[in-house]
């Protein structure tokens, strides 16, 4: 670790209906990345990228349109939410093994206007029982999860709020987000229900776009645009019996914590450094109650004390700890988690204006929500 930086982030504008390809997304994404750094295409001899539900387009045909002069590490990861802080992870392999020098890694999908994740058919071993009772939807297994962790911790639908209540400041400063209207809890409890314990307020806000970032060497990094962002550390865990398909229902012993409690003392001890070091967090936020699990997981709070961290202002801006500064997945989009990761190298960057956090030489970014998710710590260049 600390061989290789996140250099330059790409986006797009993020909006309902795009009217464009998702080709032509992830193509202005990795080129604005690139031309962020200020570095070359030519240069660039990697790409990577994720897909659910063949909703976006591999990698190849990226490079392609680019008109990159070769490739030389490329690779399509067939997984959700849990994969943008693991293919920034294979991204620092390759560089740090010399697979590669400049590798792009990205996420587009038209994710409100086509294939919409939240609404997707998601065949596996236990379709058979779970569709003939309607249990169909990626809400509601997140729901059956949250609904555990309530019971067990005593969490109640006012803790849920607090989530989604704390995050949307950072959004009404963000001009990329798509819900910039300011929430409390008069307006959290007049949204409508989707699946129970979860109002709308407390789901991601689908969008069409794409994001990405450019990682390469510490060494090239600090011949470029920006600071580096230094990737201090990364992880990937999935518990014993994850899941039989994407519901991780069926096996998995305890709904109530999520990976981020599995991967904690291994994403520290390999950046060397504990829970308190850490100036501000990125927690992937499909739903509110990842994010009670997230801070809990990595050790900001006490188990059970996730509500009470959010109310006490903690996650604002001139909090202790900085939390999804973008405003979330909840009200900025739902790029897949891998805004969350961009958030967290601008962050690191201190390029992010008025919501730029005070301390920002240490961050942590998790990616994932139920059993199986990985993370990373990004640092300075100190």
């Amino acid at each position: 670790m600390r061989t290789a930086a996140a250099v330059g982030v790409g986006y797009t504008t993020l909006s309902k209906a795009s009217g464009r390809s998702v080709l032509d997304l992830a193509a202005e994404a990795t080129r604005a990345a690139a031309a962020d750094a200020g570095l070359p295409l030519t240069e660039v001899d990697g790409v990577v990228s994720f897909s659910v539900l063949n909703d976006s387009v591999s990698s190849e045909a990226v490079a392609t349109t680019l008109a990159l002069p070769g490739l030389r590490f490329v690779m399509d990861f067939q997984q959700g939410g849990q994969s943008p802080s693991f293919m920034i992870q294979q991204a620092v392999m390759a560089v740090a093994q010399g697979y590669a020098e400049n590798v792009l890694v990205f996420r587009a999908l038209n994710g409100r206007s086509g294939i919409r994740v939240g609404s997707g058919a998601f065949a596996g071993g236990a379709a058979q029982y779970r569709y003939p009772i309607g249990y169909n939807a990626y809400l509601m297994y997140i729901a059956m999860w949250a609904r555990r962790y309530m019971h067990e911790t005593g969490a109640g639908p006012e803790d849920l709020a607090a989530v989604a209540i704390a995050q949307r400041p950072y959004a009404v400063r963000n001009e990329r987000a798509i819900l910039r209207k300011p929430l409390d809890m008069d307006a959290y409890l007049a949204s409508p229900w989707v699946a129970e314990p979860f109002r709308a307020a407390d789901c991601t806000s689908e969008v069409d776009g794409a994001c990405a970032v450019l990682v390469t060497s510490l060494e090239r990094a600090r011949d470029l645009r920006h600071p580096p962002a230094v990737i201090a550390s990364g992880a990937y865990r999935a518990g014993a019996r994850p899941g039989l398909d994407i519901g991780d229902q069926l096996l998995y012993d305890d709904y109530t914590r999520n990976f981020t409690d599995l991967l904690r003392d291994e994403l520290y001890g390999r950046a060397g450094i504990t829970a308190a070091d850490v100036d501000f967090a990125e927690i992937y936020d499909c739903f509110t109650s990842v994010v009670l699990m997230g801070l809990e997981g990595l050790g900001f709070c006490g188990r059970g004390e996730a509500g009470d961290f959010l109310r006490s202002g903690a996650t604002a801006l001139d909090g202790t700890l900085p939390v999804n500064t973008h405003g979330g997945l909840l009200a900025e989009g739902y790029l897949h988690g891998m805004n969350t990761v961009t958030e967290a190298v601008l962050q690191i960057q201190g390029r992010c204006g008025d919501r730029q956090a005070p301390r920002h030489e240490v961050g942590v970014v998790t990616s994932g929500a139920l059993a199986d998710g990985s993370a990373l710590v990004l640092t300075t260049d100190r």
